[in-house]
């Protein structure tokens, strides 16, 4: 048989026939053609439901909760998190490593950002990771990498405004940058741009307070910056936008606890803050569920307490990696749907600071 094309299946209500039943095996040469939609046009839904979404353009089936990728980014390598620059004393590190995340272990070289630089951000789709602004400077540099490959960062384009202490989240479609510091001055500056193309960011409005050194993470929809600096003191706020729109911040709540240089990562339904400074170094672990408003609650504790870490995630499980005093190479990860305490995952090529991570399987990306 070359090829397989079946028409007049009955629907669900059984209005039409031949109705096919006790089926075990399909053969042919050809193709079969899924339903096909965009993320905001999944109907029906049930236990088993198989579809290509035509926005992150991969396979995705439903488990009864949620929505779940088969990412073409998978094969056979896992879902990766990739940690880029940072600090390491007394100068900074372009420095990009990976982990598989449903594994532990230490951390692989991958190649190198485009430039040295500390306090970034980063972002990604299921296929490409972004890094933009840093220090010093600051930068307004935005590169990129493919996410199953391995080797050196690309020019992107540039930041509408050149900053450093920035934190950024995404959709499967458009990375958002918000926050930052530039001559001691904070942003609230939100900025955009299409993963999948390359060119210069976009303005998209404005976060509820200027801040600097936020956390943030996301889910299909919504986008949330959590904590960082208002001077003269840390900040607890929340503040969330809908990715594919434009305006300005919307305040969630707050925070457990004050605390800057802190960072976030998160499944479809739930964001994690994790660590920063407050005003010493914290392993504070709290979450939110993104698509509420309200106030975080208590989830535990990292294994080391740090600031100026970075997080990224699969849907299932948070990782953080890095941070300060000092520099350090530490990488615990959590399991997102539940609570407790970090568990340690293993080491960073090098130990460094003030980094940022990514990766082609988090909560924005259902």
């Amino acid at each position: 048989m070359s090829s397989l094309k079946i028409t007049n299946i009955t629907n669900r209500t059984g209005d039409s026939g031949p109705i096919i039943s006790g089926i075990t095996t399909v053969s042919g040469t050809g193709n079969v053609k899924l339903p096909s939609g965009t993320t905001a046009q999944r109907v029906g839904i049930e236990s088993g439901s198989l579809r290509y979404n035509s926005d992150t353009n991969n396979l995705e089936f439903y488990n009864g909760t949620q929505w779940l990728t088969i990412s073409s980014t998978d094969r056979g390598i896992g879902y990766r998190g990739v940690f880029g620059g940072g600090a390491i004393t007394p100068t900074n590190s372009n420095v990009i490593d990976y982990i598989t995340i449903a594994s532990v272990g230490n951390a692989t070289d991958f190649g190198d950002l485009t430039t040295l630089r500390t306090y970034l951000a980063a972002c990604s789709s299921s296929t490409r990771g972004i890094f933009g602004g840093g220090g010093p400077g600051p930068s307004n540099v935005i590169d990129y990498i493919t996410i199953a490959s391995v080797g050196n960062a690309t020019d992107f384009g540039d930041l509408t405004a050149p900053r450093d202490r920035v934190s950024a989240c995404s959709s499967s479609t458009r990375g958002v940058s918000g926050s930052g510091n530039s001559g001691g001055i904070n942003f609230n500056t939100i900025d955009y741009i299409t993963i999948a193309s390359v060119g210069n960011a976009i303005d998209f409005g404005d976060l509820t307070i200027s801040r600097r050194s936020t956390g943030a993470c996301s889910s299909s929809t919504r986008g949330v910056f959590g904590g960082g600096y208002v001077a003269p003191a840390n900040s607890n706020v929340i503040d969330y936008i809908t990715i594919a729109s434009v305006g300005n911040a919307t305040d969630f709540g707050d925070l457990t606890a004050t605390r800057q240089e802190l960072a976030a990562c998160s499944s479809s339904t739930r964001g994690v803050f994790g660590g920063g400074f407050a005003p010493l170094s914290s392993n504070v672990i709290d979450y939110i569920t993104i698509a509420t408003t309200g106030n975080a609650t208590d989830f535990g504790d990292l294994t080391v307490s740090r600031e100026a870490l970075s997080a990224c995630s699969s849907i299932t499980r948070g990782v953080f990696g890095g941070g300060s005093p000092g520099t350090q190479n530490v990488i615990d990860y959590i399991t997102i749907s539940t609570t407790g305490n970090a568990t340690d995952f293993g080491d960073l090529t090098i130990a460094r600071g003030a980094l940022a991570a990514c990766s082609n399987n988090h909560g924005g990306l259902l």
